[in-house]
């Protein structure tokens, strides 16, 4: 199998929990993709934006069970050649506060290694497009009011569950931030050319960084909080990154 190529010229939002409950960041058609995955992709395009939850738009899909290789090829399918991707994250560094937006720099996940290939093309240098990455931070820092940390390290964990504090305390010596999605996509885009950035809300600290046991309804809140923020700063970004501005 081959890794799919940008068909257009589109953004591609891909999102999950970090946005209210129901909240779909791209007003448009929801279309379904059969990108060879064992479900088809729901998706909502909405002309130069596409929308594709990688939950599914009833959240129903764990982290561990998401179609990344599905996604990616949908993204390209329906003519995107670049995708922003929206993730909640713990925190690993007490300076890196709950309730912050994070554009990070690179991540870390060295038991998670998705590709389209099951030969040498497999072999390949990942992370973060550095200018699309730089499109993003300039919309954010121009059209919002929202501070942006710009820097740290994304660690990827095969979810569902969350860390356990010996696990946090061993990611906490090269990442600043914890995920379950964000690397699998950012290495499966490189492989078909589509440019990648992600911006994470700090939703939480991860299990062990704060001074009382992490729990699901703590994330929950913290979570329904920072969304809050994010889908407002979306309503300003997502028609300047749709064009392709500022910056490019």
């Amino acid at each position: 199998m081959s890794a799919p190529r940008p068909q257009g010229e589109k953004l591609c939002v891909l999102h999950g929990n970090s946005l209210p409950e129901g909240a779909d960041p791209v007003e448009g058609e929801r279309v379904s993709v059969d990108a060879g995955g064992v479900f088809p992709v729901e998706a909502t395009d909405g002309g130069n934006v596409v929308g594709i939850p990688r939950h599914g738009f009833d959240r129903s899909i764990p982290a561990h069970l998401v179609d990344h290789r599905a996604n990616i090829r949908a993204a390209c399918e329906l003519g995107c050649d670049r995708v922003l991707g929206l993730a909640s994250v713990g925190s690993l560094d007490k300076d890196l506060k709950v309730g912050m937006l994070n554009c990070p720099e690179d991540f870390y996940a060295p038991e998670i290694a998705p590709s389209f290939y099951r030969d040498p093309r497999g072999h390949s240098v990942p992370g973060f497009d550095p200018d699309w990455r730089q499109i993003v931070i300039s919309a954010w820092a121009s059209l919002t009011d929202s501070e942006l940390e710009v820097g740290g390290v994304y660690a990827q964990t095969i979810g569902p569950r969350f860390e356990t504090p010996a696990e946090v305390r061993a990611l906490a010596g090269v990442a600043d931030m914890v995920g379950m999605t964000v690397a699998a996509e950012a290495v499966l885009a490189g492989e078909a050319a589509l440019a990648y950035a992600a911006v994470c809300t700090v939703d939480n600290l991860a299990n062990g960084i704060g001074d009382k046991t992490l729990t699901v309804d703590e994330y929950r809140r913290g979570r329904d909080r920072t969304a809050k923020t994010l889908a407002a700063d979306l309503e300003s970004v997502l028609p300047a990154l749709a064009d392709g501005l500022p910056g490019s």
